[in-house]
């Protein structure tokens, strides 16, 4: 039985059944359909298994609702509201459009890949809602992928990297199917925040993702980049912590709720010093992610952007000032007696670079050394990488930008405030608790805009850092400055 709000698209592999938002034809409506599965759940046999696709299915399925997510359970309160929705087909993209089923549409298509640190994360989020894309004629796609050890643990014998192929088998799917939902193949942005934003720098660099997409924006991009002995080691304890053999079928005789268990467990740092967690993020990284092994990634993202992979490609790419300041304001009191110098050593920051870098970072000095600390947190992890890739892409066309609003509820520019602003959801359930009650509607039109730009002309509006050397746009910076300047990034020149 359908109803006058149901839009239902028939595609190759069978017939979708979505939902139209507002009035089908009415400017602004459009139509979302969820949880649309790209490969089979990777359960049982096909656990730890490349994703393979899904059989053609007869009548209508059922699209209007979130599909299973890979992030399992409550994992308390967040900076992004990404719910998890139980089940084992947890590999499923989510089209929203304003034109499903007008294959002559050609709409510009815009791939969205969640974040979370390669181990937490829900394409089900509110704020990934492709509404505020459809109405500038842009479908949205947000897709799913396997986290943590499932998606990316080493296994002897075993695929690696099997999240990184989600990604790919999503985009190919995106490739087959999105004419269906009114959208261009040919046309296709891949957009992501944090470790979403790794993912598209990932995918940027990697020989065999470029026939997927044309141009790329990265939301304060971490990257994953783990050698392949360390990711080996890293899954042996994990056996060891499970009790099992470091085999295939060792790990698949352990749940996967109890490895995400064991994986919280093992990244639990034990120790008195609050610097503690802040220099294991420094040392160690990030402990699941992306692997350089050898064949689905031959090097490092930077390296392989060194050597011109995906230069032909349009890459906006930038991050907030202050992504992880906010974990230090909790160690504020025990940090403000001791010199900033001596904190920069304490996490096993370069003595030769100490100097230089708080001489960059004045202003930032003058708020005591928890803001020093999270500056420099926040730089190693996401605004140097800004800057590595910038320049590591030598005279392809890249953008920089720099989201410099602080928080009014949280006090800094913070890792995930400008996620809403891009998506122009400010009336979304829990922006206010990082954006405030009013955030700034330009800034959003700002943000959005030129997101909308690359995806629409594939030029967001400002010049190129190849063009004019070290030039970002800065969004929310203060009043009184230029939009666009040649020194925003000054501030990670020691570490880069």
């Amino acid at each position: 039985m359908t109803s006058v709000n149901d839009a239902v698209i028939s595609l190759s592999c069978g017939a979708v059944r979505g939902l139209w938002r507002g009035e089908p034809g009415d400017p602004g409506s459009s139509a979302a359909f969820l949880g649309i599965p790209f490969a089979e759940p990777p359960v049982g046999e096909r656990r730890f298994a490349p994703p393979s696709p899904v059989p053609p299915w007869d009548g209508v399925r059922d699209a209007t609702a979130y599909g299973a997510t890979a992030q399992r359970g409550d994992t308390g309160i967040t900076l992004i509201p990404e719910p998890s929705v139980e089940g084992e087909s947890t590999l499923n993209v989510n089209v929203f459009t304003p034109r499903p089923g007008d294959a002559d549409a050609a709409l510009p298509v815009l791939v969205y890949i969640h974040g979370g640190g390669f181990t937490s994360g829900s394409p089900a989020s509110p704020w990934y809602d492709g509404r505020a894309f459809n109405r500038d004629g842009v479908v949205t796609v947000t897709v799913s992928y396997r986290l943590g050890f499932d998606g990316f643990g080493e296994i002897p014998g075993v695929p690696s990297n099997r999240g990184v192929r989600d990604w790919l088998a999503a985009l190919e799917w995106v490739q087959q199917h999105i004419r269906d939902f009114g959208g261009d193949p040919s046309r296709v942005t891949i957009a992501g925040q944090s470790a979403g934003g790794g993912a598209v720098l990932t995918l940027l660099a990697m020989p065999a993702a470029q026939h997927l997409f044309h141009a790329a924006w990265a939301l304060s991009p971490a990257l994953g980049d783990i050698p392949a002995p360390l990711a080996r080691e890293r899954s042996e304890r994990l056996a060891d912590l499970a009790g099992v053999a470091a085999t295939l079928e060792g790990f698949r005789s352990v749940s996967e709720e109890r490895l995400l268990a064991l994986q919280r467990d093992a990244a639990k740092v034990a120790s008195r010093d609050p610097l503690a967690p802040l220099t294991g993020i420094l040392r160690d990284g990030l402990p699941w992610g992306p692997v350089i092994d050898g064949e689905l990634l031959p090097r490092a993202t930077i390296e392989s952007l060194r050597a011109g992979v995906g230069a032909e490609k349009a890459l906006v790419v930038g991050a907030t000032d202050d992504e992880f300041t906010m974990i230090t304001d909790g160690i504020r009191v025990p940090l403000r007696l001791i010199p900033a110098a001596l904190l920069l050593r304490r996490i096993g920051v370069d003595p030769e670079v100490v100097g230089p870098y708080l001489a960059a970072n004045g202003s930032q000095r003058r708020k005591g050394g928890a803001a020093v600390i999270g500056r420099f947190i926040s730089d190693s992890i996401f605004r140097s990488t800004v800057v590595r890739a910038a320049d590591a892409r030598g005279g392809a066309d890249t953008w920089v930008y720099a989201f410099s609003w602080p928080s009014p509820t949280r006090r800094w520019s913070l890792h995930c405030l400008d996620v809403p602003f891009w998506f122009d959801g400010l009336d979304l359930d829990g922006v206010s608790a990082i954006a405030g009650d009013d955030p700034p509607r330009s800034l959003a039109d700002a943000v959005h805009g030129s997101a909308v730009a690359l995806v629409r002309d594939r030029d967001p509006g400002w010049p190129t850092w190849a063009s004019a050397p070290g030039t970002a746009r800065v969004f929310g910076g203060p009043s009184s400055a230029p939009d666009v300047v040649r020194d925003a990034y000054a501030s990670v020149a020691a570490l880069v």
